[in-house]
């Protein structure tokens, strides 16, 4: 009888062992799900679509009732309309490099400065490093609103408004505290051990935490990344206070500006907004593994 078993195979064995109807039931189960999946998904992707359809329409089909997706005849040109100098009514290319520039160096200085925060807080031994980090966790339930006006006055009073440093300067002064718990959460999952030998050999502290335990963070590294790009890269709120240049305007602000000048260009904006989100779904896709390694490992650790 174990010869037979074996000769029909684990699957067959397996589907012998439960049965017709329990085999409906989850082949029932798994088409739900699927089913559930793919509804879920396309409403998510049905905004990306629709602006996709408007990015290649003339203004007047925009605004047509009742409203239809796809273009009678696919526009391009109004992507050449926004990212081509010569014919641009906005200097978008000019607002792509700003918020290169900004997003790159914030998030450069973050994950740095969180991370030399973290490992300090996960595996120096110092007096009152625990009641410095419940500070730094009590920060987390503080409003970003109630620090606008304080954080104008300090800018100003350093004559920085109206430039990039209230953007960067922040992002190289830890980041943000959760950022700081992050690392401080994965370098304690880190063995003991490593560190221990790592001193034996003769390294110093700097020397650990740069060659050894920001290497094996690369998880933590990936997430505080993305989150720190996507933060930057569309932020709104803080160029909106600091910037009063149009030149130095980033990506957020330029959108709302099709928005405002000679009418409301929802073809140009639509265009414009989905150039800016490719820069995103790359990062996020090409980091998508680290990523979700991160949040898992991250969390796990007390």
């Amino acid at each position: 009888m174990s010869e037979t078993n074996a000769a029909l195979g684990p699957e067959r064995t397996h589907s012998r062992r439960l049965g017709g109807s329990e085999i409906w039931r989850r082949r029932a189960w798994r088409a739900l799900m699927l089913t559930l999946l793919v509804v879920v998904g396309a409403t998510f992707m049905l905004p990306l679509f629709w602006a996709l359809c408007a990015s290649l329409k003339p203004l007047e089909e925009v605004y047509v009732f009742p409203p239809k997706f796809w273009p009678s005849e696919p526009l391009w040109d109004n992507y050449r309309q926004v990212l081509d100098p010569r014919t641009a009514r906005l200097p978008f290319p000019r607002f792509i490099l700003n918020t290169v520039i900004i997003t790159v160096s914030a998030v450069v200085g973050t994950v740095l400065t969180s991370s030399m925060a973290g490992y300090a807080l996960a595996r120096l031994k110092w007096r009152t490093r625990e009641f410095w980090f419940l500070v730094l966790l009590a920060t987390m339930m503080l409003p970003g609103q109630v620090l606008l006006i304080p954080h104008f006055l300090i800018y100003k009073n350093l004559g920085w408004v109206n430039t990039y440093k209230p953007l960067i300067v922040p992002g190289w002064l830890g980041g943000a505290a959760f950022f700081v718990f992050l690392f401080r959460q994965f370098f304690k999952g880190v063995p003991v051990e490593l560190e221990e030998a790592a001193l034996i050999d003769g390294a110093s502290r700097w020397q650990i935490y740069w060659r050894l335990m920001l290497p094996l963070a690369k998880p933590a590294v990936a997430t505080v990344a993305v989150l720190s790009f996507i933060h930057h890269w569309q932020e709104f709120m803080q160029p909106l206070i600091y910037l009063s240049d149009f030149e130095k305007y980033p990506i957020s602000l330029g959108l709302r500006m099709f928005q405002n000048l000679g009418g409301s260009w929802m073809n140009l904006l639509m265009a414009a907004s989905l150039i800016s989100l490719l820069p995103l779904a790359i990062l996020f896709l090409a980091a998508q593994r680290y990523f979700v390694q991160g949040l898992l490992l991250t969390g796990s650790k007390g």
